[in-house]
C-alpha cells in the first residue's frame, strides 16, 4: 500500500514522561503514527507493571521502528528489555541521545 505512514513505538523510562510526550508530538506533526507507553499517573502494583510491560511489547510488534527516549544516555532495565525484544524481532532502533 503506497504512502502508509510510518509507525514508531516510543520506549524509555517513565522518569522522562515529558521528553516522551515531546517526541510523540514531534513525530505526530511529522506524519508518523506514534505508539507510546501507557501513563498510569500513580503508583501501580507489580501485577499492573507486569501487564503494562507485556502490553508494551505488543506495541513494539505493531511498530515499524522503535525510538528510545534516553536523555543523558540513560537506559533503565525495562527499556533494556524492550530494546532486546525489538532487536530480536528485527525492528530498527534509534535513540534521542548517544548511548
Amino acid at each position: 500500500m503506497p504512502d502508509l505512514p510510518e509507525i514508531v513505538c516510543i520506549c524509555g523510562s517513565t522518569r522522562f514522561v515529558n521528553e516522551m510526550r515531546a517526541a510523540n508530538r514531534d513525530l505526530t506533526f511529522a506524519g508518523v503514527i506514534v505508539v507510546a507507553p501507557g501513563e498510569a499517573g500513580e503508583l501501580i502494583t507489580s501485577e499492573q507493571k507486569t501487564a503494562l510491560d507485556a502490553l508494551h511489547l505488543r506495541k513494539i510488534d505493531l511498530a515499524d521502528r522503535v525510538l528510545v527516549v534516553n536523555p543523558g544516555g540513560y537506559i533503565g532495565e525495562s527499556t533494556k528489555r524492550e530494546i532486546a525484544y525489538a532487536q530480536a524481532t528485527g525492528k530498527s532502533i534509534s535513540f534521542t541521545d548517544p548511548v
